[in-house]
């Protein structure tokens, strides 16, 4: 049989015209005679398998040969198959270096608690990195607020990839989390304005002080509904009290109170990792560990608490005292105290070369296998998205990518094909 990446098949064509015109016809497709990892619970491995794409899902995975009739066929004999890849924090897309300031939309750097504002009111779907992103097997990233706020905003998971190049076709989950910072970054923003937060102090004086106040904000719509019903109960809606003024920022923090979505806080010395724990103990709340870069200082306590990590990003090289034990070793520690694991680039790592994070994750110390997980079904259950994508099982979006080799395995596999949404997103040129 005629190798798929070496055909001119119509598959060809249609990745060329993804990126000349809207395509709304969805292809069914039979990836045939690859290495399958699936990263579901039972880690299996399938040689020579088949997988069923239709109308976007993986429909079937199979150990054996099948080319349903009305199925374009994929030969990806000598590949691998691998769930696409999850970036668990980032801000691609909110950060387009290409064109300077003009694209500098991820901080809202003009009051220390902004939790009003929203990536996907910014996120540029055109922005190149999302480009490099496929390129480099990552088919979904959470993306957000940078970290020059105590409260930064809501993040976003998107695919890397719609045929429409809208925005809201490449939404998975929003919001997905909110974005808070302590350590160097507010303080020095702000400091140097002479403003609070100034110090360490500061910055968790900010945070509570807007938590409180949401606190207090959800009681006062909790009396409201409490005197309403009454009211409506006795049929006396004269006493129906005026509805108190809507405060959006509150309301962001009020679903964090309820566990809606997550708290992601951005922490790298040991001591703000500590301050991040203890502050969601304070109000309650579910944490998310965003870098953790000294977490391998203090693993055990982090294990103990129940707190995952995202860690990363580890190949930058800033003159900052937080970042001055950055090490690759941090998830292997991490992960052999007990900690869940994700691995993410936080924009410093051109993401068509993302599989070098796990690759020397995994030089330090973190077996492949976890180092997979970590940057796939891992990532997916930390952002809550893990009942679409992350692994490679029937009923699951189709995002997945033909490897010439294992890519952590093997630094210089190249990608063959990137498939998201069972569409081809990205297709090397032989």
């Amino acid at each position: 049989m005629k190798s798929f990446f070496n055909s001119s098949s119509i598959i060809t064509q249609l990745f060329k015209n993804n990126f000349e015109r809207s395509n709304t016809v969805k292809m069914n497709f039979a990836i045939i005679n690859g290495v399958i990892y699936t990263v579901n619970k039972k880690n299996a491995v399938i040689k020579n398998g088949t997988i069923l794409v239709k109308d976007g899902k993986i429909e079937k995975i199979s150990p054996e040969i099948i080319k349903p009739e009305g199925y374009e066929v994929i030969d990806a004999a000598g590949g691998h198959i691998l769930p696409g890849f999850i970036d668990s924090h980032t801000h691609q897309g909110l950060f387009d270096g290409s064109v300077g300031w003009a694209g500098f939309d991820g901080n809202e750097m003009t009051d220390p608690a902004t939790p009003y504002v929203r990536a996907i009111d910014a996120i540029n779907p055109e922005d190149p990195a999302l480009v490099e992103a496929r390129i480099g097997g990552v088919t979904t990233i959470q993306t957000g607020p940078g970290s020059g706020n105590v409260i930064g905003g809501t993040d976003t998971i998107i695919k890397t990839w719609s045929e429409s190049k809208i925005i809201d076709d490449m939404i998975l989950k929003e919001p997905s989390c909110l974005k808070s910072a302590l350590g160097e970054n507010p303080k020095r923003v702000y400091g140097t304005d002479k403003k609070l937060p100034s110090t360490r102090m500061g910055n968790a004086a900010v945070f509570r002080k807007a938590f409180v106040e949401a606190q207090n904000y959800a009681k006062k719509w909790e009396e409201y509904e409490t005197k309403k019903k009454l009211a409506l109960e006795k049929g006396d809606k004269d006493k129906i009290p005026s509805e108190p003024e809507r405060d959006i920022g509150k309301e962001v923090l009020v679903k964090v109170l309820r566990k809606e979505i997550p708290l992601n806080m951005h922490c790298h010395q040991a001591n703000d990792i500590v301050t991040a724990i203890r502050l969601a103990e304070e109000f309650d709340i579910n944490l998310v560990l965003i870098h953790a870069t000294e977490g391998h200082k203090i693993a055990d306590y982090i294990a103990k608490k129940g707190v995952s990590a995202s860690v990363g990003p580890s190949l930058v090289g800033f003159e900052k005292v937080e970042l001055r034990d950055i090490t690759f070793k941090t998830p292997a520690i991490l992960w052999k105290a007990g900690v869940k694991i994700s691995i993410q680039s936080d924009s410093f790592t051109r993401l068509c070369y993302f599989p070098i994070l796990p690759c020397m994750a995994i030089k330090e110390g973190l077996p492949v296998d976890e180092a997979l997980r970590a940057v796939t079904i891992n990532a997916a259950e930390m952002i809550g998205v893990s009942d679409r994508i992350g692994s490679l099982e029937e009923g699951k979006d189709a995002d997945l990518v033909i490897w010439s080799d294992h890519p952590l395995k093997n630094f210089y596999a190249q990608n063959k094909l990137t498939m998201i949404n069972g569409s081809i997103a990205y297709k090397k040129e032989e």
